[in-house]
């Protein structure tokens, strides 16, 4: 993690927390603002930067355009411009209890009275940190995960994470990378009682965020099953529930189990921004059985309400089931699977291992053959490299994972983006590992036109690798002289 500006002047107008607050910032947090700051638009901005790193849906915007633009969209009742309920709507509590039962194949109807919608599910993270830890307590979570979760349990509530690492080579009873089994659980639960942390709960992620993996039910009732011996809640995240686009693989949500093993601390949070391709529409919920746990974060609601016309909006999407199972969802199952094959071919080509998995918007790429030494300062700079050129990925310590060089490439954009994007992603890692290996600032003339005759001479090289090659270089050099000056020629 970055912490902001370390030269920053501690503000004398702001308390200790809100100091910390003021200077932390995460790298997945440094690059989205240089990005939003610099967007690429082929019309107004085509030198901006182009955005692989940010989990967000492009591909289904016509669908969802045309959807809003429904008149059932814009009628608005005198209610919805009223104080709610602040753990939602009741309509809006029946329609995602509805919603959840029937796409998370519960085998009785979930309650209405069960559901707490807020705005975002960053936003309902923050709010469990808070009533189901102390301060300084901490919570169990796989690494890698999603980044932002530090952010979302500490900065209020300074609950802690405590990582399970999960490593690329499978050891043990592994039978793939990355693999969470209840003995790293047990390991890690064990360590962090000796470093004396207080562990309320575990997270789990599924479909996983950012290793694309879907659990087994059988792996699902062994990590509750750990959880209940150990008195933790399970807070699990399954916002990307109906992004698996392979139709060989399934979801298997915790809520379609019968019987969990501690229904009293299993809370199953889900959102709008992912699925519906709406990010920019705040709105995440969490369904629980505890009562307890709901009025508490009834309360909490006060300050992460969703506005009421959204709310209406969002119950005309779920209840319109015809458009949802015959257009949007097999559309979007579609797109994504194109997209990722694209992507993924295209990393072949690349010879760059990957992750090969079939649910969420990423795919988790190893790059540390690009890195001059096997370090996250290495993995840093690579990825600072990216951003510079325009370019925007998220390296693997966003994540917490513990081997330098993996990197999650989002690919969820239309097609001509995800080229430009890699045309320029290759000038990057492929021209200077091929041809000049320097650590030099300057690279001679003579240099240059020896790297490029060895890529047109390349025997290996077939014609489409040429033309590619032909056009990245092309890009680079312009690219070098403008932006880094270091071209003598």
């Amino acid at each position: 993690m970055l912490w902001g500006d370390q030269t920053a002047q501690y503000s004398p107008y702001l308390s200790r927390r809100g100091n910390s607050m003021r200077l932390h910032q995460g790298i997945l947090q440094e690059g989205y603002n240089q990005y939003h700051a610099n967007k690429h638009d082929e019309n107004s901005n085509p030198h901006g930067i182009i955005n692989f790193g940010t989990s967000e849906n492009k591909l289904c915007f016509d669908l969802l355009q045309k959807r809003l633009m429904r008149p059932d969209m814009l009628h608005i009742e005198p209610a919805f411009l009223q104080y709610p309920d602040w753990k939602g709507h009741s309509v809006l509590q029946e329609e995602v209890a509805k919603f959840l039962s029937d796409y998370c194949r519960s085998p009785k109807p979930l309650k209405p009275e069960n559901v707490v919608v807020m705005n975002g599910c960053g936003a309902v993270f923050s709010a469990l940190a808070a009533t189901l830890c102390d301060s300084e307590d901490a919570i169990l979570i796989p690494s890698p995960f999603y980044g932002v979760i530090t952010e979302d349990v500490g900065l209020y509530s300074t609950v802690k994470l405590h990582h399970v690492p999960l490593y690329s080579q499978p050891t043990g009873s592994d039978v793939r990378p990355f693999q969470l089994t209840v003995e790293k659980l047990e390991n890690s639960l064990k360590e962090a009682k000796k470093e004396g942390l207080n562990i309320k709960a575990l997270i789990l992620l599924n479909p996983h965020n950012p290793l694309g993996d879907v659990y087994s039910s059988e792996e699902l009732i062994s990590f509750l099953q750990f959880a209940k011996m150990h008195k933790l809640h399970v807070i699990v995240d399954e916002i990307y529930m109906l992004s698996v686009f392979n139709e060989t693989d399934t979801f298997c949500s915790v809520l379609s189990l019968d019987g969990l093993p501690d229904p009293q601390r299993t809370h199953v949070m889900w959102g709008v921004s992912k699925e519906f391709a709406m990010a920019g529409i705040r709105l995440g919920m969490v369904y629980s059985e505890n009562g307890d746990l709901v009025q508490a974060l009834d309360q909490l609601g006060y300050f992460h309400g969703v506005p009421g016309p959204t709310q209406y909006q969002m119950v005309q999407l779920l209840r319109d089931r015809d458009w949802l199972n015959s257009e949007f969802l097999p559309e979007n199952r579609h797109r994504l699977r194109e997209a990722h094959s694209f992507m993924i071919e295209e990393l072949k080509k690349l010879d760059i291992p990957f992750l090969h998995r079939s649910a969420g918007f990423f795919i988790w790429a190893d790059l540390s053959k690009y890195l001059k030494e096997k370090t996250f300062a290495e993995e840093l700079s690579l990825w600072r490299c990216f951003l510079k050129h325009k370019v925007l990925l998220s390296c693997g310590q966003a994540f917490s994972c513990v081997s330098p060089g993996w990197f999650r490439i989002i690919f969820t954009d239309r097609l001509h983006k995800l080229q430009l994007g890699l045309s320029i992603t290759l000038i990057h890692i492929s021209v200077p590992m091929l041809f000049f290996k320097s650590t030099q600032t300057e690279i001679s003339c003579h240099g240059f036109m020896v790297g490029i005759l060895k890529g047109i001479v390349h025997p290996k090289m077939n014609v489409e690798r040429h033309r590619r090659f032909l056009l990245t270089f092309i890009i680079w050099t312009k690219n070098t002289m403008e932006v880094s000056g270091n071209l003598r020629l």
